[in-house]
């Protein structure tokens, strides 16, 4: 008869997720794992897998974190600056408890060009976050808040790139009125109308 885990696994991989979060893969180790996460070095490796494998998972549950918020805060009610601006709030002003920046940035930075899987992961995560605004931009198209002259590929992209900026901008400021400016002048692009600049 198999033996129940003594540990709830969701919470030891949120554990994980911090400890990565905050010191980076390289810097992080066994010990710092199983001393943040609680349980025993067996059961890590016997229920996560190595340490490249605990961090994958732990890339994983941060990107279903972040979908999750999307889902919940962002509601059809709103127009299309406001479901953006949503979007860059929950990067850069999340919860007091977890570290500042992104996980996703952070792994990018620090491990695209030495880790072809993880780069994939990281990569995928990214067309996913910019395949959503670009959604949102559609639909403000269609409800006439955003012109049709913009090229929606371009536009997604360009606001993909400013979110990432900002990921990394709140890691070296807490000044919560320049990065509220950054949104504010990244987001007013949707004013214009390509079209009669021409």
């Amino acid at each position: 008869m198999a033996r129940s885990k003594e540990f709830n696994e969701v919470e030891a991989l949120d554990k994980a997720m911090e400890v990565f979060w905050k010191q980076g893969y390289e810097k992080t180790s066994i010990q710092d794992l199983v001393d943040q996460m609680g349980i025993h070095r067996r059961s890590l490796y016997d229920t996560f897998g190595d340490k490249h494998a605990l961090f994958v998972q732990t890339l994983e549950r941060y990107e279903s974190l972040i979908a999750s918020q999307f889902r919940k805060q962002i509601t059809e009610d709103m127009t299309t600056v406001e479901s953006i601006r949503k979007i860059f709030e929950l990067a850069i002003y999340s919860d007091s408890t977890y570290p500042k920046g992104c996980l996703l940035v952070n792994t990018a930075v620090e491990l695209s060009l030495l880790d072809d899987e993880v780069s994939q992961r990281i990569k995928a995560a990214f067309e996913q976050t910019e395949k959503f605004i670009a959604d949102l931009l559609r639909k403000g198209q269609a409800k006439g808040e955003v012109a049709r002259s913009f090229d929606i590929g371009q536009l997604s992209r360009y606001i993909h790139n400013a979110l990432i900026g900002v990921r990394v901008s709140v890691k070296m400021t807490a000044n919560q009125q320049e990065l509220d400016a950054t949104i504010d002048l990244t987001l007013s692009i949707l004013n214009n109308d390509p079209a009669k600049q021409s």
